[in-house]
């Protein structure tokens, strides 16, 4: 009994850590013909303020912090490059997309970073934030120059209502839903305009 007892002396109190994800179905657009080209997305980096899966939210002006019992289930680069690999394969768009750990050929390659993904407290209520930078690769070309078929900036911000967490996870959804659609659209017109 008494070794059984001194198992819990000195022990630290344990605390349950909340992990969320985002959940949106993938954009399916039937009324544009699908292009037969493969895409390869890389895996998009992550501004170093925002490379961690612990859940960002600004409260003020030069003022970041995190909250250490309520995560993101994984960090915002792979989740953005996770999702957005997922809705490219269920649009119809595209032959085929690859992620970045397939090792297939592929004519275009798309890159992208995670610049802002965080709860921000505005004057209006509380919003989440998801901006993403990425680039556009057509391999095929030889200079390096004439590669880059376009590079964008993407920007969501989206009302949470009441803050909660559930709120941040479902609202960050909504912008990633928005980021991925726009992107989808970007690339169809993009590849359909480089096969004319």
């Amino acid at each position: 009994m008494l070794l059984a007892s001194g198992c819990s002396f000195g022990s630290k109190t344990t605390y349950s850590v909340n992990q969320y994800t985002l959940e949106y179905p993938s954009p399916v657009f039937k009324e544009n013909a699908p292009i037969k080209e493969l895409i390869k997305v890389e895996r998009f980096s992550v501004a170093n303020a925002f490379d961690t899966s612990a859940i960002v939210y600004r409260d003020g002006p030069n003022l970041r912090n995190i909250d250490p019992y309520n995560r993101w289930r994984t960090k915002p680069g792979d989740t953005v490059t996770d999702f957005l690999v997922r809705d490219l394969r269920h649009s119809g768009l595209f032959q085929a997309v690859f992620s970045y750990n397939q090792n297939e050929e592929t004519r275009y390659r798309l890159e992208g970073q995670v610049n802002e993904f965080l709860e921000s407290k505005e004057n209006d209520g509380f919003k989440a934030i998801l901006s993403v930078d990425v680039t556009f690769l057509d391999l095929s070309k030889k200079e390096v120059t004439e590669r880059i078929v376009f590079q964008r900036s993407y920007g969501y911000t989206e009302p949470l209502g009441r803050e909660t967490y559930g709120n941040l996870a479902q609202a960050m959804s909504n912008a990633m839903e928005k980021f991925s659609r726009q992107v989808m659209m970007d690339l169809h017109q993009a590849m359909s305009a480089s096969r004319k």
